[in-house]
């Protein structure tokens, strides 16, 4: 490790401190209406698709609005991808998306997962690329802001006459797109051209190299892609090597840009929770927890990456760094970002459940890979996806003051509502399912056949693939370790169902949750009550997280990086 990565990883931390007050004052300002520079095209929106926007919709109502519009749009994708061959802005003549593809592609855009078991400029068209891949980049995002903010209302309404009220969705989907997506997109998406970032519809080119062989060099409008599959916590890139290709990301500005702005949403998100509930402090301190874990782990995988692999060493490699040697783990990393930015990239886009990726995650040492794993398995409750993270770490917030209710002897109370049987039912049925599903896939997975077939190693690390890939998809990730071949009817079918279960069997006990908080009365607080924006409250908050998941997930984290780490001390290789 050195001082020069220190620095940049702790201006990281100053600009994401710095963005968290002010735009979370202008996504209360936008959720609430008090943004109206768009109103005429946000009225209009209204009319042509016949939103009432003052109705005030129950959880269910809200909740099964998300569902159709996420089915509608799942459907339309499929679709369009199967009849791609037949439809414009094809340069290439690209076929259809197959069947099985067209399906995990279609649902992993749907839930924000952008999970990619294909080479991007081989198999979609700029067609495809911009009207499903890059809307589904906007809508998703758009959706998890909105079931946040849905889920803040629920917390923040007083009393019985909300009557489970939580907001109207259509009109907080709209919002959030006309508002906070599109303008930002708009205007950072001209910083990535004028940093080197492409945008054209141009063919490809076909050019000779200085050895005198034939290459072809993949076009594309890139640059409007690109910034929203990092400002909506997407991941998925245009070209096959995501972030490290170099039409992507060109620059180190580039690489700083896409990292801020996929935590710059999630960060905000917590002000917007204190001011919508009238304590500042507990939005300060739910962000300080995500501080904590994040920045944990961005120095674990930073220590592991730069500490290098002892095999290497065995094999005459200097993995000192010098002023001529970056030193480290270099695997699998791209030498203009070197170890620091690669390890604060896949920290924070696992924490973000982004899964866009600046370096190969399969080629880090066990323990730096863990980190991107373990990320993913807390839930990303880290800053997490735009509105993904806020809902999930508020489900753990529940579950933490009903623990600390449970040491002190009453009944717990969250901000003044008191959490009883059904609050915790839910809690827990969003907290169970998410485990399940992976580890139920990944069991099967690692001894059915078909799950075997897709597996390039063996041993400690193959099991980590397998585990990563389920974690991925169930989390709404996106990344891999590449070394699974996901093109298999077997892992293209059990991905998608994964990002499907990952998103929507977890959104509505969720859901449910906020309107039954909705419908409570304010209870008064009392010497009783577990304040909410104390260090002691953080601690307890972090607490829990890692204990949820480090009894869930260590005993098949212990049969595979841990594993490996060790043998990697002894110099076995699988």
């Amino acid at each position: 490790m050195t001082v020069n990565g220190w620095a940049q990883i702790l201006f990281y931390c100053a600009c994401v401190l710095l963005v968290t007050k002010p735009l979370g004052i202008y996504l209360v300002k936008v959720y609430d209406g008090s943004v109206g520079s768009l109103r005429p095209v946000e009225r209009a929106i209204y009319r042509v698709s016949g939103v009432d926007p003052d109705e005030d919709q129950h959880w269910t109502r809200y909740a099964a609005a998300m569902l159709i519009f996420s089915l509608a749009t799942m459907l339309l994708t499929y679709v369009v991808l199967r009849l791609q061959h037949v439809l414009p802005l094809n340069p290439q003549g690209l076929p259809a998306v197959v069947d099985r593809q067209a399906f995990e592609t279609a649902a992993s855009f749907t839930t924000n997962t952008n999970w990619q078991s294909y080479v991007g400029e081989q198999v979609m068209s700029y067609f495809s690329q911009m009207t499903q891949l890059a809307f589904h980049n906007f809508a998703s995002a758009a959706v998890g802001m909105a079931v946040a903010v849905a889920f803040v209302r629920g917390i923040a309404r007083r009393g019985v006459e909300a009557k489970g009220r939580i907001g109207n969705f259509w009109v907080d989907l709209v919002r959030g797109t006309l508002y906070v997506l599109l303008p930002f997109c708009l205007v950072l998406s001209m910083l990535l051209v004028q940093q080197g970032v492409i945008q054209n519809f141009r063919p490809y080119l076909e050019v000779t190299t200085l050895e005198g062989a034939k290459q072809t060099i993949a076009m594309g409008p890139v640059a409007s892609q690109e910034i929203i599959k990092q400002l909506g916590t997407n991941g998925g890139g245009f070209f096959n090597a995501n972030a490290a290709h170099p039409f992507e990301n060109p620059t180190p500005w580039t690489n700083f840009w896409s990292m801020f702005t996929i935590f710059m949403i999630p960060s905000a998100l917590t002000y917007l929770l204190g001011r919508m509930v009238g304590r500042q402090r507990h939005g300060w301190a739910v962000w300080a927890a995500m501080f904590v874990l994040f920045f944990g782990g961005v120095t674990t995988a930073y220590w592991a990456e730069a500490r290098g692999n002892p095999i290497h060493a065995a094999h005459g490699l200097d993995l000192a760094t010098t002023a001529v040697n970056p030193g480290g783990n270099m695997e699998g990393k791209e030498v203009r970002f070197g170890v620091a930015n690669s390890a604060l990239y896949a920290t924070v886009t696992t924490d973000a459940s982004c899964g866009a990726v600046n370096s190969l995650h399969d080629s880090f040492t066990p323990l730096g890979g863990l980190v991107p794993m373990v990320n993913m398995q807390l839930g990303e409750v880290v800053f997490g996806g735009v509105g993904a993270g806020l809902y999930g770490i508020l489900v753990l917030v529940v579950l933490t003051v009903f623990i600390a209710g449970l040491m002190v002897g009453r009944t717990p109370e969250y901000l003044g509502k008191k959490i009883q049987a059904r609050e915790v039912q839910m809690a827990m049925l969003y907290a169970l399912v998410f485990p399940a599903a992976i580890l139920t896939m990944t069991a099967v997975s690692s001894v059915a056949k078909p799950g075997l077939a897709g597996l390039n190693n063996s041993g400690p690390h193959g099991l980590s693939e397998i585990l990563y890939a389920f974690s991925s998809t169930a989390a709404n990730n996106g990344s891999a370790f590449a070394g699974l071949t996901g093109t298999t009817y077997y892992y293209n079918t059990m991905l998608g169902l994964n990002t499907l279960i990952g998103r929507f069997a977890m959104i509505v006990p969720m859901m449910a949750l906020a309107g039954f908080l909705a419908e409570k009365k304010p209870a008064p607080e009392s010497v009783g009550t577990f304040p909410v924006t104390t260090p002691l409250f953080v601690v307890l908050l972090v607490s829990v997280i890692v204990i949820v998941s480090a009894l869930t997930f260590f005993p098949v984290l212990s049969l595979g990086p841990l594993v490996e780490h060790l043998l990697m001390g002894s110099g076995v290789t699988f």
